[in-house]
C-alpha cells in the first residue's frame, strides 16, 4: 500500500476562460462554477468511478488552486477507491465510504489561484507534486506539496513523478544508501516505483538486476538494468551470488527467500505492500521485517513513503541532472480514469501512466 492523499477538486470551462483565469489574480475562477471530475462515492472497484460536474474548489490559507493538465496513476488510487486492505479505512480515509470522493493525487498543472499566505507560487507557474482530487480539471494543493516542473518534462511525465519517484528515492538513497559497486536487485522493476529505483541505483554506479515479466524486460533494460529475471520462468532467490541491496517494489516473495540472497550485512527495503490479506494487505511482510531486524546483521526495512518539499526538490534535481526520467508508457483521457486504474492493478501497464486532463505541452 503506497501512501497518497486524495481528492477534492474541479473542472470545466472553455479555453478562453481558463486562459483568463491563468493570467488573473488569485481566485478569479468565480466565472467557472463547475468542472469535470472523476468521482467515486462508495468503496468499490474502479469501474464505479464516474465523470461528473462538481463545484470548483476555493484555495484556503497555504493552498494553491491548479488547472490540472495531467494526473498520475499509482496503486494508492486503487487502494483508496476500493478501501482495501481494510487498514486503509483506519488511516482516516473514511470507514464506510471514501472521505474524498474525487480520486487522484499525483499532479502536474498551472497555478490559477493562491490562498492567503502562499509565497512560493504565483498565477501562471507550472508545477508538479501532490494535490487533493487530481482527477479533475481543477484541484487544490498545499504550497509545500508542489515544486516547479522541470522544463524538459511534458505535463503527463511531470504528473507521473512525485509518488513513485519519491518512494524509490527513499528506498535507494535514504535507506539502502546505494553506492558505486553495489549489486542491487529490484523486484517489480517494470512498475512505477521499480522503474525509478532501477534508474536511481544505476545513476549511483550500482550493478542492477531487475525482476519483471519477459514482456516488460526491454523497458527495464533501457532504464539501466544489466539483466532482467523473468519471474514467470525463473526464481531469482535460487541464485548463488548475494546482493548488497534488494528493493522490493512488487510481488509477494516470502521474507525468508529474500534473505537467502541478501548479503550478510546487506539491506532489504520493502516499499509499500501489494497483495496479501484483506486486513493488512502485503504490509505483514514489512512488519515481520521490522521484528526480525533486531536479531540479524542484515538491515531489513519496510517503508511507506510520504511526499515532502525536500523530497520533491531532490527528485526534480535528479531529473534536471538527467539521472532519472518518468518511464511514461501510456496516457488516458479523464473519461477513462477508471480503466487506467483497472489496467494498473491488472499489471497491464509498464512503467508509469498518466491521465491527461487538459492537453499537454
Amino acid at each position: 500500500m503506497t501512501a497518497s492523499t486524495t481528492a477534492q477538486a474541479a473542472a470545466a470551462a472553455s479555453a478562453a476562460t481558463i486562459a483568463a483565469a491563468a493570467s488573473a489574480a488569485p481566485s478569479t475562477t468565480e466565472s467557472v462554477a463547475t468542472m469535470r471530475a472523476a468521482v467515486q462515492r462508495t468503496y468499490a472497484e474502479p469501474d464505479a468511478m464516474r465523470v461528473e460536474d462538481v463545484p470548483v474548489p476555493t484555495p484556503g490559507p497555504g493552498q494553491v488552486l491548479l488547472e490540472v493538465r495531467a494526473a498520475g496513476v499509482d496503486r494508492g488510487v486503487w487502494h483508496l477507491a476500493t478501501g482495501r486492505p481494510l487498514a486503509v479505512r483506519a488511516f482516516g480515509f473514511g470507514l464506510r465510504r471514501p472521505r474524498q470522493p474525487i480520486q487522484g493525487s499525483d499532479v502536474a498543472g498551472v497555478v490559477v489561484g493562491i490562498g492567503a499566505g502562499v509565497t512560493r507560487f504565483a498565477a501562471g507557474d507550472t508545477v508538479l507534486g501532490n494535490a487533493v482530487g487530481a482527477y479533475a480539471e481543477f484541484a487544490l494543493a498545499s504550497e509545500d506539496q508542489l515544486v516547479a516542473s522541470p522544463k524538459a518534462l511534458s505535463f503527463a511525465e511531470a504528473a507521473a513523478t512525485a509518488i513513485s519517484g519519491i518512494a524509490a528515492m527513499r528506498a535507494v538513497e535514504d535507506v539502502a544508501k546505494v553506492s558505486a559497486g553495489d549489486r542491487v536487485l529490484v523486484f517489480g522493476a517494470s512498475g512505477g516505483v521499480g522503474s525509478y529505483a532501477v534508474q536511481l541505483a544505476h545513476a549511483a554506479g550500482a550493478t542492477v538486476v531487475g525482476v519483471a515479466s519477459a514482456a516488460k524486460s526491454e523497458l527495464v533494460l533501457s532504464l539501466g538494468a544489466e539483466r532482467v529475471v523473468d519471474h514467470a520462468t525463473a526464481d531469482v532467490t535460487e541464485e548463488s551470488t548475494p546482493y548488497d541491496v534488494i528493493i522490493v517494489a512488487g510481488g509477494l516473495t516470502p521474507l525468508r527467500k529474500l534473505r537467502r540472497i541478501l548479503a550478510p550485512t546487506g539491506t532489504l527495503v520493502i516499499v509499500g505492500g501489494e497483495g496479501g490479506g484483506i486486513i493488512a494487505g502485503g504490509a505483514g511482510r514489512s512488519l515481520a521485517a521490522g521484528l526480525l531486524n533486531r536479531f540479524t546483521r542484515q538491515n531489513l526495512v519496510g517503508i511507506l513513503s510520504t511526499t515532502t518539499l525536500d523530497a520533491l526538490e531532490r527528485l526534480t534535481a535528479h531529473i534536471v541532472a538527467g539521472d532519472v526520467r518518468p518511464a511514461l508508457t501510456r496516457t488516458y483521457p479523464l473519461e477513462d480514469a477508471a480503466q487506467a486504474i483497472t489496467d494498473l492493478a491488472a499489471g497491464r501497464i509498464a512503467g508509469k501512466a498518466a491521465i491527461t486532463v487538459r492537453g499537454d505541452r
